[in-house]
């Protein structure tokens, strides 16, 4: 399963995600028998994976020209809580180890499950309004023909009247990671290293939102004393207000994705801390030292988005 997956990547964009999963109690009660048994179906989080690129390859060659998802069948990510051992299954290892979501705290306890809905429909949504701002004319329209946008703009209007105020579980980025994102994290947060065939298919890094929120806070603080002009002050920002939507118990997961074949073993985390707190001493030396090894080690990765 873990080499389809990769084959089936080769070719495409490097695109990492940003995911936050809640506790089954944060979603709307008449909701929760449904992303239950949605994370219920699938056997491992290769499962997920696969199944999610597949479909995703289907709509781009669907006959009709509508390249949105339908949402009849939505995926759901599924782990277990921070500090509680997931239960045992099959294919716990080649499933990429959630177990790394924690520590154990005993032989006893249950493991608290913690979902991750894929919300295609409105993911698409918002991907293709970021792509039509910068796209007018007779080339939007042969990206994305007004058509078949004003129909998944129906879709739209049918999940939010459906499930009302919807907070949207997962950020994408391709072609890198942006640098905020990595202020989340710290070089002890647990990992996982997906590999196959030799070649690392994807690094996951877990960090309860409390603490992912603590840090990002940290770094907003200290950023808006010594860099007000930094681009990265206001993603934080935005970062900050997105992850307080969720529940307190909730858990947020970074994934590579295949660029984590091209940069892992990755210091990122440890550069923007350190670059943040040369920053607030005023050691401006030692946060110029800091953005060289990021941009030396990510600007190679966004280059790529223009080669031919």
């Amino acid at each position: 399963m873990t080499g389809n997956l990769y084959r089936g990547q080769a070719g495409l964009p490097f695109s990492s995600t940003l995911r936050v999963y809640e506790p089954l109690d944060a979603f709307p009660e008449d909701q929760r028998a449904a992303i239950q048994a949605a994370g219920a179906r699938t056997a491992s989080r290769a499962a997920v994976e696969n199944a999610e690129l597949l479909a995703s390859l289907g709509r781009i060659t669907r006959s009709g020209g509508d390249p949105f998802p339908t949402g009849r069948t939505d995926l759901v990510r599924v782990t277990t809580a921070p500090g509680v051992p997931p239960a045992d299954t099959p294919d716990k290892k080649a499933a990429d180890g959630d177990a790394a979501a924690g520590a154990s705290t005993g032989s006893g306890a249950e493991p608290v499950l913690l979902y991750c809905p894929s919300q295609l429909v409105l993911r698409a949504g918002l991907a293709a309004n970021a792509l039509m701002e910068g796209i007018h004319g007779p080339l939007a329209e042969m990206l994305i023909p007004e058509e078949q946008r004003d129909k998944h703009q129906e879709r739209i209007d049918q999940v939010k009247a459906r499930d009302g105020s919807i907070r949207v579980h997962t950020r994408a980025s391709t072609w890198g990671i942006p640098f905020s994102w990595f202020s989340l994290f710290m070089e002890s947060d647990p990992k996982d290293v997906v590999e196959s065939g030799g070649r690392i298919l994807t690094v996951r890094v877990w960090a309860p939102i409390t603490e992912a929120m603590e840090r990002a806070r940290y770094a907003v603080a200290n950023l808006a004393l010594a860099a007000p002009d930094l681009d990265m002050l206001d993603d934080l920002a935005q970062l900050t207000e997105w992850l307080e939507l969720f529940h307190v118990n909730s858990m947020v997961e970074l994934d590579y994705g295949a660029v984590a074949d091209k940069v892992y073993p990755d210091e990122s985390p440890m550069d923007i801390r350190l670059g943040i707190e040369c920053l607030a001493e005023g050691d401006m030396t030692g946060a110029a030292a800091a953005y060289r090894r990021l941009a030396s080690r990510w600007i190679p990765i966004r280059q790529l988005a223009r080669a031919s």
